[in-house]
């Protein structure tokens, strides 16, 4: 290629310089260069590979891996494997910056707009209204577009070489960049026997949610007169793709209705749910996950009854058993911490590290088994550990959410548990992220502003996954596989990714067995480059091949400057808008010209202190007389700008003549395709800058418009409206 690229080995187990983050473990393949990866095969089971460089793996830069065992255990007679990928025919750089200005079109695309037409009709104004006073956006379970979903890179694929009675293994695999799937089988129900290349427990189950990056195994048999369909339907419905294995008339697979996005708005307000973490914090070094975990509680009543119970079982038994087992005191506390902070007491933290955890809409307002293996290479998974970590958190994800996204139904045929009295670290990591200027973290924290999490080897790590969005995340661990703890204990499954639903919780272990640095992150690849993502370190010196390839080079991808702009041509007016902003910087422009010769120019310099609150400086320029450009007014400005409850977005100003100016701007959809917006602005002169005289009658200006865009596509737009300084009139804006 003409670009520098890598490759990760998704799932294999490998030394640390070999797993293909380009800058963390990895050099960079520049282009027209080689590298050469070679490692040895500690496992079977099916995995696969793919660019960890930028939006790579979105344009199809990956694959799949099958690794035979030595021996086979289960009873089938041939294989097919599936890759399931997403497919936008738009610049996937153009779609994330789409989503970095707070665009709505892909909801609007998708006929997924909440607009209020649609709430009203479905009586959902009580919750629409609780939502934006939280300062969330429409719901939606895919940030983007795909105007394909693919199986093996077609819509549809027919394997007629397979014969009626054969028993396939058909494995698979979500290679996609940003969409989960649902799998239905036609025929009898396909049984499940590997999660993430570890065998399982055989189970029949047919309606199976596969995130991205997952991989699951079924065993179907082949219909004796007929052919299956395989149907893979995307999460939010906006499309599938589908196989067919055999031949002779179809055994179609179950349809999955399309989510009823509106509904699930209503269930979750009601729910009494708080919402809206901020994805970044004034002080990204401060330690409060606590905090976070006492203010962004999940106040749920079956949550509530499930806490009650995991605190009599931490009070009555795993304690004493945790002293049983050797383990040292700071661990027991900082897991009675935990204990604490859940059930909304004061608690310690339970991480001693520096980091804690270890539109449209907006008128741009600014998602085991051993299997064969050699010995315990797999990190390290022997078997008889005592520390009973199954009866601290219990069943995962058992709070009110939809039984369907958690992971009860896969169970490991042995012991997963670890050996040895080891010390426990418990970390909490809530996945944070906003959605308006499509920020993501954990804890509020993005990558670029965070320190590496370090662990230690021979320890067991234990991490908490809270999920504080409306998203779904499938959280990867290179290096390593960690159990998923459920209702069945010590034979939880193994996984190197695992889905957090929204607003649910999911805990995690792992025993810490390697060396150097490993990536932790969301393997939505818009939510990684948007932050969500960690650096998790054993400590040592930096591999030396790695020394003219900074770090920083990685974790300063998700804090890109990103521009763009919007331009009007009405019958009234004119105006020209443009920013340039990362996570904390933004630039903005803004330039209105009225036929009457009314004008305004501004360009100002904003700090983001956290998502809602942020500072600003800059100039302004207008014409201090209506329907004159004779007499030009320069004044230098500063204030605050908030992002108030109710999406509504305040200014308040002051400039150099000691003019205070306060300001309200919202906009919402009224209709599937029409905005409409408005603004208010009021500026008092007292007279602070000459004498001030008791009884005179000041100067004081408001301003206000109000108006309503039509959307046409993606970058244009028909809109009329009214402003009390240029009158009434409309246009065409473009975005660009």
């Amino acid at each position: 290629m003409d670009v520098e690229t890598s490759i990760h080995w998704h799932g294999l187990i490998l030394p640390n310089f070999y797993d293909g983050v380009p800058y963390l473990s990895t050099p960079p393949i520049k282009p027209g260069e080689t590298f050469t990866y070679k490692f040895a095969l500690k496992q079977s089971g099916t995995y696969w590979y793919h660019s960890h460089t930028m939006l790579q793996e979105q344009r199809g830069v990956f694959g799949t891996i099958q690794i035979n065992p030595k021996e086979k255990t289960l009873d089938y007679d041939k294989d097919l494997i599936i890759a399931l990928s997403d497919w936008m025919d738009e610049d996937p750089a153009s779609q994330l910056k789409n989503l970095k200005r707070g665009n709505e079109w892909y909801l609007i695309k998708k006929g997924q707009i909440q607009s209020w037409d649609k709430i009203i009709k479905k009586k959902a104004i009580g919750a629409k209204l609780k939502m934006i006073w939280q300062r969330m956006p429409d719901m939606a379970l895919s940030d983007n577009y795909y105007d394909k979903f693919f199986i093996n890179g077609a819509s549809t694929h027919e394997y007629p070489e397979y014969k009626p009675g054969e028993k396939v293994r058909v494995r698979f695999v979500n290679a996609s960049a940003a969409t989960y799937f649902w799998l239905t089988f036609g025929g009898r129900d396909p049984i499940l026997v590997s999660a993430d290349g570890m065998d399982v427990v055989p189970v029949k189950h047919n309606k199976t949610l596969i995130g991205v990056a997952e991989t699951y195994d079924f065993i179907v048999t082949v219909p004796e007169s007929g052919k299956l369909e395989i149907r893979a339907t995307a999460q939010d419905g906006s499309g599938f793709a589908n196989a067919y294995v055999g031949q002779g008339p179809v055994l179609k697979a179950p349809i999955v209705p399309k989510p009823d996005l509106i509904q699930l708005m209503k269930d979750m307000m009601a729910m009494d749910m708080k919402m809206g973490a901020p994805a970044s914090k004034f002080n990204p070094s401060k330690n409060d996950s606590i905090q976070y975990m006492e203010k962004y509680s999940m106040n749920m009543g079956e949550m509530d009854m499930d806490k009650s119970k995991m605190d009599m079982d931490m009070d009555k038994s795993t304690m004493d058993d945790m002293g049983k087992a050797g383990m040292k005191k700071d661990s027991a506390m900082a897991m009675n911490g935990m204990k604490n902070s859940a059930s909304g007491k004061k608690g310690m933290n339970v991480n001693k590290q520096k980091d804690s955890t270890g539109g449209m809409g907006m008128k741009d307002s600014n998602k085991m088994s051993m299997n064969k293996m050699s010995g315990n290479e797999m990190g390290g998974m022997k078997m008889g550990y005592t520390v009973p970590a199954d009866k601290v958190i219990g069943d995962n994800m058992k709070t009110g959410g939809n039984p369907e996204f958690n992971y009860d139904y896969l169970k490991s045929p042995v012991k997963t548990t670890f050996s040895g009295d080891k010390p426990v670290r418990e970390m909490l990591f809530n996945l944070t992220g906003n959605m308006n200027r499509y920020i993501w973290s954990i804890n509020g924290v993005p990558l670029s502003e965070t320190d590496k999490i370090k662990i230690k080897q021979g320890e067991v790590v234990r991490i908490t996954l809270n999920n504080l969005t409306m998203m779904h995340h499938p959280m990867h661990l290179h290096g390593h596989f960690f159990r998923v703890l459920n209702k069945h204990g010590k034979y939880s499954p193994l996984k190197h990714t695992v889905n957090v639903a929204p607003m649910q919780k999911v805990v995690i272990e792992f025993d810490a067995r390697e060396t150097g640095d490993w990536f932790f992150h969301c393997h939505i690849l818009y939510h990684l480059n948007g932050g969500m993502a960690r650096v998790i370190s054993y400590g040592g010196d930096r591999d030396k091949r790695l020394k003219d390839f900074p770090l920083a080079n990685l974790t300063t991808e998700a804090n890109h400057m990103f521009t763009w702009g919007e331009v009007t041509a009405a019958s009234h007016m004119t105006e020209l808008y443009a920013t340039a902003t990362n996570i904390r910087n933004q630039f903005t422009f803004r330039g209105e010209y009225g036929w009457n010769k009314n004008m305004e120019v501004e360009a100002t310099y904003e700090r983001y202190l956290n998502d809602y609150f942020r500072v600003f400086g800059g100039v302004n320029v207008e014409n201090e007389l209506d329907d004159s450009l004779d007499k030009i007014n320069t004044t230098a400005i500063g204030g605050i700008r908030y992002l108030m409850p109710l999406l509504i977005n305040a200014d308040l100003r002051i400039d150099n003549e000691l003019r205070p100016q306060i300001s309200f701007s919202k906009a919402t959809m009224i209709f599937p395709h029409v905005l409409l917006y408005g603004e208010y602005v009021y500026q008092a002169d007292f007279g602070w800058v000459n004498d001030f005289e008791p009884g005179r009658d000041y100067e004081k200006e408001t301003t206000w418009q109000v108006g309503l865009e039509y959307i046409l596509g993606r970058n244009f737009s028909l809109m009329g409206s009214y402003d009390n300084r240029f009158g009434v009139g409309g246009g065409l804006s473009a975005r660009f």
